[in-house]
């Protein structure tokens, strides 16, 4: 999980646990506030962690693709005697 991941999910439990101290009706508003919370964190997270896996995809595609140029010197090194 991200930092921002973690930290709204830590106050999402924070604000559970606060409603559950006051023993109120805040327990109905909480949960539900809490669960948008942790999910749209997460969503966040998924999102940030597709696109930088698309990222290293399309890197390696393109590192198959680009043609290499040695050298003649390169070339002469390269050569298993």
């Amino acid at each position: 999980m991200s930092a921002l991941t973690t930290v709204v999910a830590a106050f999402m439990l924070a604000l559970v646990a606060m409603s559950f101290a006051f023993a109120g009706g805040a327990v109905v508003v909480a949960i539900p506030v809490a669960i948008i919370g942790v999910g749209i964190a997460a969503a966040v997270d998924f999102k940030k962690r597709r696109k930088q896996a698309t990222t290293i995809h399309d890197q390696r595609e393109r590192a198959r693709t680009d043609k290499v140029n040695f050298t003649e010197r390169d070339e002469q090194t390269l050569v298993s005697e």
